[in-house]
């Protein structure tokens, strides 16, 4: 009777274990397993509590969606909501890690082109942003001299509190000035000199008048017939250089559509002008043979095909509004600004650019509303 009892009893012992066996195995099969997709961050990153978990086994995500915040470096805590296989909730805990390991961004002009002893202000128009989001200053790095003409490799230099640092290399080129632009700002006994209403140094020699070095053409100051130098070289140059800019921006086929014009020129076109709209008319839209700048080799009107050429018909159009905006990081102005025409003495000329190098250009450009030379400079544009 014992040894049956026994018996009994080592079988029920048996079956438990086996029973007990069963349901931890199952319990144990039916556990959640959360496996963490991402452990750092990117500070400023956006995402979401959500995305840090790569899968959820035999369970199921039930906290709402949301922004982590990013905006501190250090480690955060992120609580995520599962519901289990028994439909029951449980509550979890993940570290993440918020870095900064992104250098700065460097906006900048590759090339910057100035003449022989002009200033120039190298951070002008540079700026960096950081994924931090905090202010970076940006340093120039290497050795130039304005006063010797050459190429001088640069570096801009950002830094982030974080210790990531960018260098992107540019191009300071110092122009040699010109023998006779030389001459005459050394030999003053040979011209005329003065002070502009701004202060900026100013000499007429043989008839060429120059203003901080560069050649002014309007209706105060003329030019003598004899002075043919052509389209410059430097400007045809920038030229390209901006039209191949256009192009990468959808604004293809941009050219030159009128550039230099002799004195002999220039006086055919004035009298047809006058002889169509009366001089009245032609002097607001038409320069006098040796007041025009087409006359200085450093100006041009543009065209566009499809679009009109050297009319008012161009006002407003996309190849006119890019120009507007983008000129000046080639070394162009436009020189006839709209509602100016009291300060330039011509109307609104949209097709109409002058070069005058690129530190010049960014200080007139103005941030779109751009400043005439006559207000820059302190003169007048008016015939006597």
């Amino acid at each position: 009777m014992v040894n049956k009892m026994k018996k009994k009893y080592k079988i029920a012992l048996l079956i438990l274990i086996i029973i007990g066996t069963i349901t931890w195995v199952f319990f144990k099969t039916k556990e959640v397993v959360i496996t963490p997709k991402i452990e750092t961050v990117e500070i400023n990153e956006k995402i979401y509590n959500t995305d840090i978990i790569k899968e959820v086994k035999n369970g199921k995500i039930v906290t709402k969606k949301k922004l982590i915040d990013t905006s501190k470096l250090g480690n955060k805590k992120v609580k995520i909501n599962v519901k289990n296989y028994f439909k029951k909730t449980q509550k979890y805990t993940f570290e993440i890690k918020i870095v900064d390991t992104k250098s700065p961004k460097i906006k900048y002009n590759k090339t910057i082109e100035i003449t022989q002893g002009e200033d120039v202000d190298l951070l002008k128009d540079v700026t960096a942003e950081d994924n931090s989001n905090e202010t970076i200053k940006v340093t120039v790095q290497g050795k130039y001299n304005k006063d010797t003409p050459g190429r001088y490799n640069l570096q801009y230099v950002a830094r982030d509190s974080s210790k990531n640092i960018t260098k992107e290399p540019f191009t300071l080129i110092v122009k040699e000035k010109a023998k006779e632009e030389t001459k005459q700002e050394t030999n003053t006994n040979n011209g005329n000199t003065f002070k502009t209403a701004n202060g900026f140094n100013g000499i007429t020699v043989n008839g060429i008048t120059r203003i901080n070095g560069r050649i002014i053409a309007n209706k105060t100051y003329s030019l003598p017939a004899s002075y043919s130098p052509g389209l410059s070289q430097t400007v045809l140059n920038a030229a390209q250089e901006m039209f191949a800019a256009a192009a990468v921006d959808g604004i293809t086929g941009m050219y030159i559509g009128s550039g230099f014009r002799s004195y002999s020129t220039q006086n055919t076109l004035y009298n047809n002008y006058v002889a169509r709209d009366g001089k009245a008319a032609a002097d607001t839209y038409s320069a006098r043979p040796g007041h025009s700048e087409h006359q200085t080799g450093e100006a041009f009107d543009v065209c566009v095909p499809g679009y009109d050429c050297i009319s008012s018909g161009f006002n407003n159009t996309p190849p006119a509004n890019w120009l507007a905006n983008n000129a000046h990081k080639y070394g162009f102005i436009l020189r006839y600004p709209q509602n100016k025409s009291n300060e330039t003495g011509y109307m609104y000329e949209s097709w109409h650019f002058r070069y005058v190098g690129k530190p010049l250009a960014n200080k007139l450009y103005n941030n779109g509303d751009w400043i005439t030379l006559e207000s820059y400079f302190g003169i007048t544009s008016e015939y006597k």
